[in-house]
């Protein structure tokens, strides 16, 4: 039995429908106030639906329990509110979680992080939180695992952050000419199925990127090139950037603001022995330009 935790969101849920499809019992953490139509998705894939939250340990206890391995996406990222922060969730709802497991003597847990490149400077709640984590699992007993993707395509090369291909307009970080190696969440998805059962994942950290290294500009140029509409184009300097970074009254504008920085600088990841161990077709940011303007 796998313990998926996020497995409302995007790439939790992704994840659990892979485990789905190779025909792995999952058992998927969500909150009495998740979506309740994610919730009946989920029941239809056949998982088994257990209530909890990062906040309550004694339901992550009981959540753990008879579970082999745990998988783990959650983020207060979109939901930040009072209640769920990066404190309250992304940092001492993980290491509850992941005490929880040892104590259930969970055999893998694997954890979603962020790549190690992003906001070197550190300084960032979301990342800081996420390295306090990591930390905590390597030093927890625990096999694990630590995923840490650069940047969704799916997210930053889409209306959220700007990309609007609909309406033939892109906001551009920075000068749009450093590159980036952007990753599809289905990708990570598929590295962290694989990491239950690919020796070379237990007790390792692991950088994922995309297959190739692309500027912001180029990225454009592919959905031009996809849709036949030349976009319009918002830059927003990098001088602009570090002034909204120091403007930042909270933790969500800190975060954002740094990560937004971090890509007007670009990250770079090699993933040629990284796939050598994780036999992943990675998707491209064509392909993903296909999907998303098809229809």
């Amino acid at each position: 039995m796998t313990l998926v935790v996020g497995a409302t969101g995007t790439l939790g849920f992704e994840i659990c429908r892979r485990l789905h499809a190779a025909e792995k019992p999952v058992r998927a953490l969500v909150r009495n106030t998740s979506d309740p139509a994610k919730k009946d998705a989920l029941t239809k894939l056949g998982m088994e639906l257990i209530e909890g939250d990062l906040k309550d340990r004694a339901s992550l206890e009981r959540a753990c329990r008879g579970a082999r391995a745990v998988i783990s996406t959650s983020t207060a990222i979109l939901a930040h509110n009072e209640a769920d922060t990066f404190e309250s969730v992304d940092r001492r709802g993980q290491m509850d979680l992941i005490d929880a497991a040892r104590a259930a003597q969970v055999g893998h847990f694997v954890f979603v992080s962020v790549s190690g490149s992003i906001s070197r400077e550190g300084g960032n709640p979301l990342i800081d939180a996420k390295r306090a984590v990591e930390k905590h699992l390597q030093q927890s007993g625990l096999t694990y695992t630590i995923l840490r993707p650069t940047f969704f395509m799916e997210i930053w090369l889409s209306p959220h952050l700007g990309f609007d291909p609909q309406n033939a307009r892109a906001r551009i970080y920075g000068s749009g000419q450093s590159k980036i190696t952007y990753i599809s969440l289905h990708d990570v998805a598929e590295s962290a199925v694989q990491a239950l059962s690919n020796p070379s994942a237990r007790n390792a950290i692991v950088e994922l990127g995309g297959p190739e290294a692309l500027t912001q500009l180029e990225a454009v140029g592919m959905f031009e090139e996809t849709t036949g509409r030349k976009f319009q184009l918002e830059f927003i300097s990098e001088e602009q950037l570090e002034a909204g970074r120091t403007a930042a009254i909270n933790a969500v504008e800190r975060t954002f603001a740094d990560l937004n920085l971090a890509a007007a600088r670009g990250e770079v990841i090699d993933m040629a022995e990284v796939l050598k161990r994780f036999p992943v077709r990675l998707k491209s940011v064509h392909e993903y330009a296909s999907e998303a303007t098809s229809g």
